[in-house]
């Protein structure tokens, strides 16, 4: 066979006859073995739940993982009661249940089968105020307002509390009656976190309503 010159254009030509020669098929792969065939998911549970909410009684079929919040929400379109946090650290969804206050993000909605339940709307209305609504207003108790409706229910619930002799972490003596003071009030609602900061004027709100003058401390 007759040696070709030496040149640029027969070594690439060399090179690239001898690339090609050396690749090695590529293996087909295997067939993955037939798996069993998955069983189909199991449906969630649900119940039939019965919840009386700002004075009317409904039941919901509702999943058994539902909380309370999104009972509220989702499926009765209650949404003045806020998701904030959803772990129970903001204190924005608290409504009243059977006349307490419960953050309703860490409750499921099943457990509380024939309870009462008092969202922000059924405290009052835009043109009939609850007298804690109204004291938000007058002494500027929110800015952004999205805490305000979780605020609102709790400090109706603090002074309810007080009424009945409930003490907290404030309280000096837990045999006498709490005393309604600033320091009572902030330490009720420390639960409830306000981002804008408003909480001064929440407490003055709350001794207006409960007939004080605004932070005497007594």
């Amino acid at each position: 066979m007759e040696a070709l010159p030496i040149n640029r254009r027969n070594v690439l030509l060399a090179g690239s006859s001898i690339a090609a020669t050396s690749i090695v098929p590529a293996q087909a792969a295997e067939p993955t073995p037939a798996s069993d065939v998955p069983e189909p998911a199991l449906e969630a549970a649900s119940s039939q739940v019965r919840l009386r909410v700002n004075g009317r009684e409904h039941r919901l079929a509702l999943d058994n993982r539902t909380s309370l919040l999104d009972a509220l929400r989702e499926h009765l379109h209650l949404t003045g009661t806020k998701k904030g946090c959803d772990h129970g650290q903001c204190g924005a969804c608290t409504v009243m249940l059977d006349g307490r206050r419960i953050n309703s993000c860490l409750t499921l909605a099943v457990m509380h089968d024939g309870a009462e339940v008092t969202t922000i709307e059924g405290l009052g209305t835009p043109r009939s105020l609850h007298p804690m609504q109204r004291a938000f207003v007058r002494h500027d108790g929110y800015q952004c307002g999205y805490c305000t409706p979780g605020q609102i229910c709790s400090a109706v619930a603090v002074l309810d509390e007080i009424g009945k002799g409930v003490p907290s972490h404030a309280t000096a003596d837990l045999n006498s009656r709490p005393l309604l003071s600033a320091e009572e009030l902030r330490e009720r609602m420390s639960g409830n976190i306000c981002r804008c900061g408003a909480y001064s004027n929440i407490v003055d709100a709350m001794l207006d309503v409960a007939g004080k003058p605004a932070r005497t401390g007594t």
